[in-house]
């Protein structure tokens, strides 16, 4: 199985804002940008390993800046790491400014999402190579949010948790 590289799974959504997407304050529905954001990176979990995927988790969402209606939403997803069955990926979510064009970070997310057979059974995943400093940030963190997660999901061990072992107890190490 060949490695890939995040640009090789990188997904570019843009959305516009309109006014059934929005919450009484006419600001984007924090549920809508939830879908669009699990569909980006569904797209960008599938690109990676060419199978079918099911989300597995939202990790982690940040609801920096609210969405005003009318807003140009550009919503990035690629793979950040690929384990054995499963995959995490990063959206990043940017509002144009409509008069300049450039864009602010609103919103980010890391989905985890798995890929699977014909049967629903997981399946084997590419492995990935990342380039861009910030891919090899995002790479070197996906092991211990995994670990994080199996540990709050008691799936795993503290002492066995190696990876974030080393970030709270680095003389151990």
């Amino acid at each position: 199985m060949r490695t890939k590289t995040p640009s090789d799974s990188l997904t570019v959504m843009t959305e516009i804002v309109l006014p059934n997407d929005t919450n009484n304050l006419n600001n984007l529905f924090g549920g809508q940008l939830l879908s669009w954001m699990d569909r980006c990176a569904a797209i960008a979990a599938h690109r990676h390993c060419r199978r079918q995927v099911v989300t597995a988790s939202v990790n982690n969402v940040s609801f920096n800046h609210a969405v005003p209606q009318g807003s140009i939403v550009t919503l990035e997803a690629s793979v950040s790491r690929a384990f054995t069955s499963s995959m995490e990926v990063f959206v990043d979510v940017y509002i144009e400014d409509q008069r300049s064009g450039s864009r602010i970070t609103a919103n980010e997310a890391i989905y985890t999402f798995v890929a699977v057979d014909q049967l629903g059974n997981p399946i084997e995943v590419p492995g990935i190579e990342p380039e861009s400093e910030t891919e090899k940030i995002r790479f070197e963190g996906a092991l211990r949010r995994k670990q994080l997660a199996l540990i709050l999901g008691g799936k795993m061990k503290p002492e066995d948790a190696h990876e974030l072992k080393k970030i709270f107890f680095p003389e151990e190490n």
